[in-house]
């Protein structure tokens, strides 16, 4: 047999650049030119998240409304018309932003920019389709909230953030009956201008689709670019909802921290890593493989426009609640008093590294890792500099985030089981 060939983790990476092109509306177009294949991605970012609404689910239904129907073409004949030329279309919301994607052949770049034109510009929201999405919506929202670790996800952004704070709000799925299409208008009027947008194009892009995106661009009215005031979060450290019929425990333990650009914020990603990133993470080797209460556990930094926090999450069998709790704070309180073995520090920079390395791998993830930079105030340079951070972190410097930030008297604790 062949030997293995060595792991060889680079140390550092490079990003490409975006090109910046600002139309005359004030709209940023972010360009990443490749010719590895005859295929255009564009993308709209829109400041239109769930924290923007002033009414709840009204965001979402905004965002999945501008498909199903414009003023000159209905929803099938669009949903057709991407399906002849086999264009690609998605839409995506978090709580900051929703984002509206195509994906084209370069060939039949004209065809899928018409369409694209008809959904972002002049999108109908009928009334009896709006109807028809709510009823789905609101259905679909009641039967996910039946699963214990849906209902700890929402208690567990409760327990971060405070019930009022629109990062934290969960609301009743009959909501989805008081909304309107006049909702849906106001919204799409106020969040979906020049001044709230940005667009990032990625793949074969030559002058036709950088004029067609630009026309797009151009043809958005001006708005309001000021940001809404959020309360401050307001923290409760320990809820626990007993379900008598549940047979599992959905355990989430983590804390309020900060956004992306904070300068702990790539040292606390390795100690997230650590605990719970990878299948041979601290957690996983406890809690699975040593003890057998889960199939998995995660843990991970969340990244926010205002806010960050780490989150550890886990369902285990309703009798070990208690004994997976008190392993997840041992493993905490071992990585703040030990510090952990250079071999197990490496392993885990592997990791990071490597799934940057995969994200990158091709225009698309390129174009997502430039997205998520952009939305931070960032360029592509940060990306180089994260995995630079990665890997001069040391076992010293992991111990001394722990010890910071993750203090048992910190940290906030949701059961629901």
């Amino acid at each position: 047999m062949r030997p293995q060939p060595d792991i060889i983790i680079p140390e550092s990476v490079e990003m490409p650049r975006a090109t910046l092109h600002i139309t005359d509306n004030g709209v940023k177009i972010h360009t990443l030119y490749s010719d590895d294949f005859e295929v255009v991605r564009f993308t709209f970012v829109f400041r239109a998240g769930t924290s923007m609404q002033h009414k709840p689910f009204t965001a979402s239904a905004t965002a999945n409304m501008l498909s199903e129907g414009s003023q000159t073409m209905s929803a099938q004949q669009i949903a057709d018309e991407l399906d002849f030329y086999g264009s690609y279309f998605d839409v995506n919301i978090d709580r900051d932003y929703a984002y509206i994607s195509f994906v084209s052949l370069s060939k039949f770049f004209a065809q899928t920019l018409n369409v694209a034109r008809e959904i972002l510009l002049h999108p109908a929201f009928e009334s009896k389709e709006l109807r028809t999405y709510c009823s789905k919506r609101k259905q679909g929202l009641s039967i996910e909230r039946k699963k214990i670790d849906v209902q700890s996800r929402e208690l567990f952004g409760k327990a971060l953030f405070g019930e009022n704070h629109p990062y934290g709000i969960s609301a009743d799925e009959s909501l989805y009956d008081d909304i309107t299409r006049e909702d849906i208008v106001v919204l799409y009027n106020e969040l979906y201008t020049a001044d709230n947008c940005f667009v990032v194009c990625s793949g074969n892009i030559n002058n036709d689709v950088m004029q067609g995106i630009e026309g797009i661009a151009l043809s958005l009215p001006q708005g309001d670019a000021s940001m809404p005031q959020f309360p401050a979060p307001e923290t409760t450290h320990q809820l626990h909802k007993s379900i008598d019929t549940a047979l599992q425990s959905s355990i989430r333990i983590g804390r309020l921290l900060f956004p992306r650009t904070h300068p702990d914020f790539v040292g606390m990603q390795v100690v997230a890593t650590v605990l719970g990133g990878y299948f041979g993470s601290r957690l996983m080797q406890n809690l699975r493989e040593m003890h057998g209460y889960t199939y998995g556990v995660m843990a991970a930094m969340i990244n926010f426009e205002k806010e960050g926090y780490l989150a550890i999450a886990t369902q285990v069998t309703r009798e070990h609640s208690e004994d997976a709790l008190r392993e997840i704070y041992y493993e905490i309180e071992r990585l703040r008093n030990e510090l952990m073995p250079e071999e197990e520090l490496q392993m885990a920079k592997n990791m990071m590294i490597g799934e940057i390395l995969r994200i990158l791998d091709g225009p698309f993830g390129i174009a997502d890792v430039t997205i998520e930079n952009i939305m931070c105030g960032l360029d592509n340079s940060s990306t180089e500099q994260n995995v630079e951070i990665i890997n001069a972190i040391t076992p010293e410097e992991v111990q001394r985030l722990a010890q910071k930030y993750l203090r048992h008297e910190d940290l906030i604790e949701v059961v629901v089981g």
